[in-house]
């Protein structure tokens, strides 16, 4: 018996070498497509969504009311107004409530007021930016 196991031939160096990157490169594609599968599921149902419920025009002013219809709370850091999209300026406007937050789930409904000297026919261009997530953009005509 003894004998029969010391005439027994392994495969080569080169051969073994060759079946371990085969296994890690592999092992490796597995891995990779789990997490994109993984992280791209998770990341569409989590988040912030915001979205426009109503623009009103007021004679030098314009109240914006923001709902936020995502999974976690949202808060505002800069609003965004101008004639193009290329000529949006940051504007300092004031917020009901004053937390500037807007609450998950559609919950809450933010008021966003700012004073912008608009004309009546104009179609003006907003972006409200959360601190994380993604802006909110969309374009309104003023009365």
């Amino acid at each position: 018996m003894f004998r029969m196991l010391k005439s027994r031939k392994g495969i080569s160096p080169i051969l073994a070498t060759l079946l371990l990157i085969v296994i890690a490169v592999a092992a490796i594609i597995i891995t990779y497509a789990w997490v994109i599968t993984f992280t791209g599921s998770t990341t569409n149902q989590a988040g912030i969504m915001l979205r426009k419920d109503a623009v009103y025009w007021q004679l030098g002013n314009v109240t914006l009311y923001i709902r936020n219809t995502g999974i976690s709370d949202a808060e505002v850091s800069a609003v965004y107004m101008g004639e193009t999209a290329e000529s949006l300026e940051e504007q300092t406007p004031t917020y009901d409530p004053p937390t500037k937050l807007v609450e998950k789930e559609g919950g809450s409904i933010l008021e966003i007021y700012v004073t912008y000297p608009w004309t009546s026919g104009t179609t003006y261009h907003f972006r409200v930016a959360p601190t994380v997530g993604e802006s909110l953009y969309f374009q309104v005509a003023a009365p």
